[in-house]
């Protein structure tokens, strides 16, 4: 799989080698050219200025600066291609294992009391998000998280998500450079703090004549200098720095206001003229399914407010020089101006490049599913069936496992719960995790790892990796039962529900395992409830042979020269096999007979 990703590694390490090359060459010339400009300098001035001397002083300077401006550019290509390169050893990455690496793992998304993030590993260390994380942006980590963890798409919208993503699939180039343009631009939470700015609909100066008059004064001001200057009149001087002290004063007075106003725009210049690059990233590629262009279309309608808000925010940046800041303020006013211009700008624009900030985000989540079936081997995009509860899958595997390693399983049920019975590290809590991971996928119009996979939509609720909470005074035990009320209520209220339970009831003794598990069993049995439990209670097992809808499944192992061998593959029936006492002599706490 990796072969792709060798090639366009390949592709732009030779227009880096070329760049480089010329860099250095133009970066040779550029010294030569400062040499000789200075050398012509000297003798221009030695020889008082000769014609010949100036035209030849004027055409070094041109080519320095041509040369300057073209090394710049090179610099440019350099970086690009380097960033194409990192791009594709990160999803190189994923395909060898090194992604549990990446240090963006989502760790604000966790939440101990979703329905299933945790128990699926969805965020955190580890978990999909890591794995499959490619956003840029903070509107992009965002969606991608929301699509995994709260989906709300219906079917039809599923279905457009996958086109998308199949679409952008195909083509690793396009996502790649998606992924640089957008690497230039703001990632942190300032980006919702522009559009928090952005979308304030508080006029920054609301009475007309004040606005005039902060308008109107910096043009009459200087005019009373320019002509102060060509009549020699020093009445005119001194009305004139009379004027500009009496600015000054004004724009001392405003700063608390005109700062509160601008938000975080001093800050974000250079990343917001990163989005240029990227509008024309998105819209020069040729797209074909519907969402793709719609995003396109977003796109566009933005195209000359980004520019402006661009300008904008260069202006006001100038606070960050003090000198030229103290000197456009007292004479021009310019935070009041750039304040004027933004408020003009948020009248226009505000709603709709607020919007565009999650269309890009929405994006990035479409490009982060796209990335699965170029890393992980066995891939497709599932069936959406408009009703029912049967869930059908060829060769489905986990997707966070290695390529050469993952074992594939056929599943299939319908209308039915599953007890999956085994021994320890048979492979029972991987394969709940394995369905529910991929379900999530399928929620979120994404590829599954499966050769093939049909299901409805399907509500996910988990009760796997519970654990007690001190704080509280809860018991693991207690914890599981709130736990499993949960699951009861929903199957109770949400029909299109289905539940993955692991080693129910462990927290407790034996017997009140046993009765436990059984009630909630029989009680998810009346209520058509669907899903899968997982045990090591073969006694749980008899429930199949009293119940229609629950049937029996079971992972095994073998010993070869007293060697324990998992094949980590699901069969019909209940578990035979036990291995706690062979384990324990693994580990030295019981002796070998």
């Amino acid at each position: 799989m990796q072969k792709k990703f060798l090639a366009l590694i390949n592709k732009y390490e030779g227009y880096l080698e070329k760049d480089e090359q010329l860099f250095n060459i133009i970066g040779y010339v550029k010294v030569t050219l400062v040499l000789c400009t200075g050398l012509l300098g000297y003798f221009l001035v030695s020889r008082k200025f000769p014609l010949g001397l100036i035209v030849l002083f004027a055409l070094a300077l041109i080519l320095l600066v041509g040369f300057w401006i073209y090394h710049a550019k090179i610099k440019e290509r350099t970086d690009y291609s380097k960033g194409i390169i990192a791009i594709c050893q990160r999803n190189m990455d994923r395909i060898t294992g090194e992604w549990s690496a990446f240090q963006d793992i989502g760790s604000e998304f966790v939440d101990t009391d979703h329905a299933y993030g945790c128990d699926l590993d969805i965020a955190g260390k580890k978990s999909l998000f890591q794995f499959l994380n490619t956003t840029q942006t903070w509107h992009g980590r965002q969606a991608f998280a929301r699509d995994l963890l709260h989906p709300s798409f219906q079917r039809d919208e599923l279905l457009r998500r996958q086109e998308a993503v199949a679409e952008l699939s195909r083509d690793i180039e396009f996502a790649s450079k998606s992924q640089f343009a957008l690497s230039k631009t703001e990632t942190g939470a300032s980006t919702k703090k522009l559009t928090e700015t952005l979308k304030d609909e508080t006029t920054f100066i609301m009475n007309k004549a004040v606005k005039l008059i902060l308008t109107c004064l910096p043009v009459l001001t200087l005019l009373l200098i320019v002509i102060g200057f060509v009549l020699q009149q020093k009445n005119m001087y001194i009305v004139g720095a009379l004027m500009v002290a009496v600015q000054g004063l004004l724009w001392v007075v405003g700063v608390p206001r005109t700062l509160a106003y601008f938000g975080v725009m001093a800050d974000l210049p250079p990343k917001l003229e990163a989005y240029t690059e990227v509008i024309r990233v998105l819209t020069g590629k040729t797209v074909t399914c519907h969402e793709l262009k719609q995003i396109q279309d977003k796109t566009k309608a933005v195209t000359q407010a980004i520019g402006e808000l661009s300008k904008i925010a260069y202006g006001i940046s100038v606070k960050n020089n003090a000198i030229l800041y103290f000197l456009v303020n007292t004479f021009l006013l310019w935070d009041y101006q750039c304040g004027f211009r933004l408020q003009e700008w948020k009248h226009k624009y505000a709603g709709l490049v607020e919007q565009w900030f999650c269309t890009v985000g929405d994006f990035e989540s479409l490009l982060c599913l796209s990335h699965l079936p170029n890393i992980c081997e066995n891939t497709c995009l599932p069936t959406i069936h408009e009703r029912g509860n049967a869930v059908e899958a060829k060769a489905l595997g986990h997707p966070l496992l290695l390529n050469e390693k993952r074992v594939n399983n056929d599943f299939s049920f319908n209308d039915t719960i599953f007890i999956i019975s085994g021994s320890n590290m048979s492979g029972k809590t991987t394969f709940l995790r394995t369905v529910g991971v991929n379900i999530v996928l399928a929620r979120a119009g994404g590829f599954v790892c499966a050769a093939k996979m049909g299901l409805p939509i399907l509500d996910i609720v988990t009760s796997m990796r519970i654990a007690d909470d001190l704080n509280e005074g809860v018991s693991t035990f207690y914890a599981e039962l709130k736990r499993i009320k949960t699951i009861i209520d929903c199957a109770q209220n949400q029909p299109g529900m289905i539940f993955l339970i692991d080693e129910i009831f462990k927290g407790t003794n034996s017997i009140d395992r046993l009765t436990g598990a059984k009630t909630v069993i029989e009680k998810l049995d009346n209520l058509r409830a669907v899903g899968l439990i997982s045990t090591h209670d073969l006694e749980l097992c008899e429930l199949a042979g009293r119940h229609d809808r629950i049937k029996n499944y079971s992972f095994s192992e073998r010993y070869e020269a007293d060697k324990i061998c998992f094949d980590y593959t699901l069969k019909p029936g209940k578990s035979n096999t036990t291995n706690a006492k062979y384990l324990m002599k693994m580990v030295g706490i019981v002796d070998s007979e």
